[in-house]
């Protein structure tokens, strides 16, 4: 731990150096702070907006998309928590309370809401999730390896988060402990606690930039396609070794303060992706400004367009990542099943090129329905016979629109035939497929047996 936090006292040294930076370029940097930090941490909770809708809601306060309105609601109001949070940060005096850490809980949950749970014995079950107020039941989650893990009881939570507050006051007063150390267990204390029926998470990570932010450096992005890495930081300090969480806090912690170099120093804060996230923003924009003008009907030309520039662009993104799973597997296969009105066709193959015959024919009749299957067969060293289900992707035509859901969607992506899709969103349709499948694949590896 001590050579990672004397990389971080390097590079907070050199950020200190060229302080204070421009105006212009402080605004950019908090613009990429601002975002990053909204859109992966909902993200890593489940919220669907891609980071472009997500952009264009903070930006322009652009609601265009196929999500639920409460998703859109979280983002706006963990983007005034975030706000708040930076507000108490510049107030260094004034002490972090329960009061102050139940608002924030009140404000990102925004109303009271219905959500499925598990009780104490593994059992499903639905409750109404109450906001700003510590939980009324258990909660647990499961593990990996299929056990219960359960958090502080409702009945000790206030017993908890009250030592908990005292702990970071003493802390703080005492400064014994570096910034980004006291960050990271004041994070994990928090999550062992888990005080309320929801949101614990965000606001983990909105009191460990608190953290940080008093201090003078600048916020922790978890990424939300690192998340892996991050709860395998937590369970490591689960089962004792808390220096391995502060490292993963304190190297997220490094990515930032060298944007802020960057940034200070006038470069661009841009990173490999970002040109392609903000063309795909402006591509947004106008496809926003004259979509209501536009209206295409379902007929064979818009069929075949829509096959063009966007099944077969999506089947392709799909396979490329398959392809990832191929040193794993002896086998894969995709099955194509095109409904008509009357009738049903079926065709496998490994491609888009296996499928493509099948796709455009048309002769007797447009179709009303693409279902794809992927399967994977037989896993190297394990067992030949076993058969992995990739995931389902359905795409549904109707009279001026198509809608594309996979199985791990609970609702489907619905656009009019004149709209494309953009890569943000091509990856979150086949992104949580792929999640799937890896670890069904790592749990059969695992625990070397059949699914």
């Amino acid at each position: 731990m001590n050579s990672t936090i004397e990389r971080i006292e390097h590079l907070r040294k050199e950020l200190q150096s060229l302080l204070p930076m421009k105006a212009e370029d402080q605004q950019r940097l908090d613009k990429k702070f601002r975002l990053e930090f909204n859109y992966n941490s909902n993200h890593i909770e489940g919220n669907t907006l891609t980071y472009g809708e997500t952009a264009l809601l903070l930006f322009y306060d652009d609601t265009k998309g196929n999500h639920t309105f409460r998703e859109y609601e979280e983002m706006k109001s963990h983007d005034v928590a975030f706000d708040m949070v930076k507000d108490w940060a510049k107030d260094k005096e004034r002490p972090l309370s329960e009061t102050q850490i139940k608002n924030l809980n009140e404000i990102i949950l925004v109303r009271p809401f219905w959500k499925d749970a598990v009780t104490p014995d593994g059992q499903n079950t639905r409750r109404e999730i109450k906001v700003g107020e510590y939980k009324k039941y258990p909660n647990s989650v499961r593990l990996q390896n299929g056990e219960m893990f359960h958090y502080a009881s409702p009945t000790d939570t206030p017993i908890k988060m009250g030592e908990l507050i005292e702990w970071f006051r003493s802390e703080e007063e005492k400064g014994e402990m570096h910034p980004v150390q006291l960050a990271a267990v004041f994070h994990y204390k928090f999550v062992c606690i888990h005080p309320f029926d929801d949101g614990n998470g965000r606001i983990s990570r909105l009191l460990m930039n608190y953290v940080l932010l008093k201090n003078d450096l600048p916020p922790v992005i978890i990424k939300s396609d690192d998340k892996r890495n991050y709860l395998q930081a937590l369970h490591l300090a689960d089962i004792g070794d808390l220096n391995a969480f502060v490292d993963y806090v304190a190297e997220q912690l490094g990515w930032s303060l060298e944007i802020s170099i960057k940034a200070a120093k006038g470069d661009s804060v841009d990173e490999d992706g970002d040109l392609d996230k903000k063309l795909s923003l402006l591509k947004k924009q106008l496809r926003n400004k004259s979509e209501d003008d536009v209206v295409l009907k379902y007929s064979s030309e818009t069929y075949k367009q829509t096959i063009d520039e966007i099944i077969l662009p999506l089947l392709g993104y799909w396979e490329t990542e398959l392809q990832k799973f191929d040193s794993l597997i002896l086998d894969r296969n995709m099955i194509l099943t095109v409904e008509f009105l009357d009738r049903k066709r079926v065709a496998s193959g490994v491609n888009n090129e296996g499928l493509q015959r099948i796709l455009y024919d048309t002769d007797r009749g447009l179709p009303k329905k693409l279902l794809v299957n992927s399967t994977l067969k037989g896993l190297r060293n394990i067992d030949n016979s076993i058969s992995v289900n990739g995931g389902e992707l359905t795409v549904d035509f109707f009279g001026n629109s198509y809608e594309i859901k996979t199985n791990q969607q609970e609702k489907g992506l619905n656009r009019l035939y004149h709209q494309h899709l953009d890569d943000d969103e091509i990856k979150g349709i086949i992104q949580p497929l792929t999640n799937k499948l890896f670890n069904i694949v790592e749990e059969t590896i695992a625990n070397n047996k059949k699914i």
